[in-house]
């Protein structure tokens, strides 16, 4: 690549930053506040950066992916090399909420990583079995006439046949791992901690 073709590709790299930041945090509801709580940056350089007056640095980068979870190379859409199959493409979805398939098998147990932005709870009911892990946040599960509130680490497993819903336990976006699988499928603990429990 010659000098002033690399340079056309440097600054398209850099001009993506912002906005891609922007939609970031946008996704994930939060607030330049929020963020700038988060991160120890402030307000003003947070929104100078999103808006492209200001050049991100490492010093900025580094704090922000660690804040929004994800590799510093999607901050700054670096191209891509190696094997393909690393690269999980994330699919938006309404009310800001974020999907990542982690696996492609039609009629067997279907594994995602999903952020969920806040929404009303809307109780649905379909064919299947669910199981849910908490990543980060707290997540409130409605299942019938039970509402529960997970946390990191905690998990859930029903039958999809009951109402439920589920969702953000407050005004945050919770991250969580869900499997789906066909009706039937269940989940077969071969191992249990010590003490029977």
């Amino acid at each position: 690549m010659n000098t002033e073709a690399g340079d056309v590709e440097l600054e398209r790299i850099l001009d993506g930053i912002g906005p891609r930041l922007r939609g970031l945090r946008r996704e994930r509801s939060l607030t330049l506040e929020a963020l700038a709580s988060a991160t120890g940056i402030s307000v003003s350089t947070l929104s100078r950066v999103e808006s492209g007056k200001r050049r991100p640095t490492l010093d900025l980068l580094i704090p922000l992916a660690r804040v929004h979870r994800v590799a510093l190379d999607q901050l700054v859409a670096a191209p891509t090399s190696g094997d393909p199959r690393v690269h999980l493409q994330p699919l938006r979805r309404k009310r800001g909420s974020v999907l990542v398939p982690l696996t492609q098998y039609p009629g067997r147990v279907q594994v995602f990583k999903q952020v969920l932005a806040p929404r009303e709870p809307e109780l649905v009911t379909h064919a299947g079995y669910e199981w849910l892990y908490v990543l980060a946040g707290r997540l409130r599960l409605i299942l019938g006439d039970r509402d529960i509130t997970l946390l990191p680490g905690e998990t859930a497993e029903f039958d999809t046949s009951e109402p439920h819903w589920f969702g953000p336990e407050d005004t945050n976006a919770v991250e969580i791992l869900h499997l789906f699988g066909p009706h039937g499928d269940q989940a077969v603990v071969r191992a249990r901690p010590s003490g029977g429990a």
